[in-house]
């Protein structure tokens, strides 16, 4: 197994049956979000509910909204996405996060699974967020 198929947690999404999964997507590039959304809007039982460009938007967005996943970069103006992964799985530890970014080490992963985070996938596998997201992956 890659560093890049690290599966950190591998627990499907719990929402109540019929509903969407509700995703917030963290990312300072427009381009990476609209791809993001893209997916998310063309996957049957997931949608957008929210959008953030740094850690302190999306610790905002997640606290207004709580959505049922956040996809979220690992690189941010502001602070790593592992600080917000921190911040949120702090307050609440079942959050589902999936960090999505091009640059995770080992240092990195092994953060990630100390902190809870779900899963981490590189950008250059954008297109296995949809499954992960609806807790199929």
């Amino acid at each position: 197994m890659s560093k890049w198929d690290h599966r950190v947690k591998g627990r499907a999404v719990a929402t109540v049956k019929g509903s969407p999964v509700r995703t917030l997507i963290v990312d300072d590039s427009d381009d990476m979000r609209s791809l993001v959304r893209l997916l998310v809007d063309l996957t049957e039982g997931a949608n957008v509910v929210a959008e953030a460009v740094d850690g302190a938007g999306a610790i905002a967005r997640w606290r207004e909204l709580r959505p049922d996943v956040i996809v979220l970069d690992q690189r941010l103006p502001d602070r790593s996405g592992l600080d917000v992964a921190e911040a949120i799985l702090g307050e609440d530890p079942s959050a589902n996060i999936l960090i999505f970014s091009a640059f995770l080490d080992d240092r990195a992963l092994a953060r990630a699974e100390a902190l809870g985070v779900r899963e981490c996938v590189p950008k250059d596998q954008v297109r296995r967020l949809p499954e992960l997201i609806v807790g199929t992956g």
